[in-house]
C-alpha cells in the first residue's frame, strides 16, 4: 500500500479487488468468493460498485486493504497509508488494522513517520539514522494485544517507548538539520550542550 490512493480511478471496488486474481488468470470461483468475503471483512460489500471518487477516504484504504489481502502476500509492505486522512478516520483504521492483524497474523513492514501509529501497532520499531540511512536502534513495543487506542494511550511501557524513540529522531533530525550550514550546525551544538546541562 501506497501514501496515496493506488485505487483505479475507472474500477469499481469489486473489480479493484479482483485485480491482482485477475492479472494472474485466476478469475475463478474460488478468488470471487474471497473478494466478497473480503468486502464483507472490510465493511465495503454494500459500495462493491461504487468507483473511487464515491468512496469516503477511509473507504478506499480499506478497498486498497483488501485488494492487497486477496493477493495473500507473506509480507504487507505499507508506506504510510494512512497519511492523508484526517485524525479521527486514522485512528479508526489504526484499530481497524491492527485487528486484521491480530486475525492473520501476517508480517507487516510499515513505514510511518507518526511515532503513536507506529506504537499502536508495531511489535518493533527501528528507528533510522539521517544520512547514509541505516537502522539507529531496534525498540521492543512488548504491550499486550489485542490493542485499542485508550489503552495504548495510558500504558506506561508505551509512553516509555514513546520518548524513547522521540529522543532517538529528535537526535537525527538536529544532524540533519546541522547539515545545512556552519550556523545551523552551531546552533545544534548550543542546543546540545544546553540539553546536556539540565
Amino acid at each position: 500500500m501506497f501514501q496515496e490512493t493506488a485505487l483505479f480511478p475507472w474500477m469499481t471496488t469489486y473489480e479493484n479487488i479482483m485485480y491482482g486474481p485477475k492479472a494472474r488468470g485466476e478469475n475463478d470461483s474460488r478468488a470471487r468468493d474471497m473478494a466478497e468475503f473480503l468486502l464483507d471483512k472490510v465493511g465495503l460489500k454494500a459500495f462493491r460498485n461504487k468507483y473511487p471518487m464515491q468512496l469516503s477516504g477511509g473507504m478506499q484504504r480499506r478497498a486498497e486493504l483488501a485488494r492487497a489481502m486477496i493477493n495473500n502476500p507473506s509480507v504487507m509492505i505499507l508506506d504510510e497509508p494512512f497519511r492523508g486522512l484526517d485524525a479521527m478516520t486514522k485512528e479508526l483504521m489504526w484499530e481497524y488494522y491492527a485487528g486484521l492483524f491480530e486475525e492473520s497474523h501476517r508480517t507487516n513492514f510499515f513505514v510511518t513517520t507518526d511515532i503513536d501509529e507506529a506504537i499502536f501497532l508495531a511489535d518493533r520499531l527501528l528507528i533510522m539514522t539521517n544520512i547514509p540511512t541505516r537502522v539507529r536502534a531496534v525498540l521492543e513495543v512488548d504491550v499486550p494485544r489485542p490493542r485499542r487506542l485508550k489503552d495504548i494511550i495510558e500504558n506506561d511501557r508505551a509512553n516509555e517507548v514513546k520518548m524513547q524513540a522521540l529522543s532517538l529522531l529528535h537526535e537525527e533530525a538536529m544532524k540533519s538539520f546541522a547539515g545545512g550550514s556552519k550556523a545551523a550546525a552551531d546552533f545544534v551544538d548550543a542546543y546540545s550542550r544546553r540539553v546536556s546541562k539540565r
